[in-house]
């Protein structure tokens, strides 16, 4: 069972949300036979959406020719990538209260109409199936309601752009105040820590179900 894991801070080494973003990957791993795909979008950043993609992906598919294909190349990668996951765990930064600029086109070439998500009279549908996924968000200064805090417009964004696409088992680990200081840093780390064995655990009833469900014989 392919496990996709995205990462968007260019920080390498020195990314909190790297470090936890990986040690939920290693856990999840240790419980489940789940299998890692790789894409860091700081090292390799998708491109753009120009106006080739935006004309090939508002093109009615059987009307589309060669080149608008072509055109869409990329963004099938990545969706067929992210059809092909049974769990997703995306570790990024928060830059400027959301998401960073790589990660927004990542987003933009998965969320398509009528190929991850369709509209009707009352709203978009998913085209997606479900799955879990992990957002581990990270933010130099304190994230809340009341100042100094900022507001956290990432984490309510990613929901609602995945709930878009059909995924809506969304578990979210935050961490925040990590220039403040290595007291900060530590408390931050140790919350998210803390966080991870009930997610992992809830990721991995969630794949015995499913297995269960699926070698279960059909009714007839």
């Amino acid at each position: 069972m392919p496990l996709l894991h995205i990462s968007a801070s260019p920080r390498d080494t020195l990314s909190h949300s790297r470090k936890i973003g990986q040690l939920m990957v290693n856990r999840l791993c240790a419980e489940t036979t789940l299998e890692v795909t790789r894409r860091d979008l700081a090292l390799t950043p998708p491109p753009w959406p120009d106006a080739r993609f935006t004309e090939a992906s508002l093109c009615p598919a059987e009307q589309r020719t060669d080149q608008h294909r072509r055109n869409l190349e990329v963004s099938e990668s990545l969706i067929a990538e992210l059809e092909a996951s049974d769990v997703l765990v995306i570790d990024s930064p928060m830059h400027n209260f959301t998401v960073p600029a790589t990660f927004k086109a990542w987003i933009d070439l998965v969320v398509r109409p009528n190929r991850t998500f369709r509209g009707t009279p009352a709203g978009k549908v998913g085209l997606l199936a479900d799955r879990p996924v992990v957002l581990i968000a990270a933010s130099g200064g304190p994230v809340g309601d009341r100042p100094p805090a900022q507001t956290d417009f990432l984490t309510p964004y990613v929901r609602y752009v995945l709930a878009t696409i059909g995924l809506t088992d969304l578990s979210t680990i935050r961490l925040d105040s990590l220039l403040r200081g290595p007291e900060a840093v530590d408390r931050s780390e140790k919350a998210a820590m803390a966080q991870i064995d009930g997610i992992a655990a809830h990721i991995r009833d969630r794949l015995v179900r499913q297995a269960v469900a699926a070698k279960a014989p059909a009714e007839l």
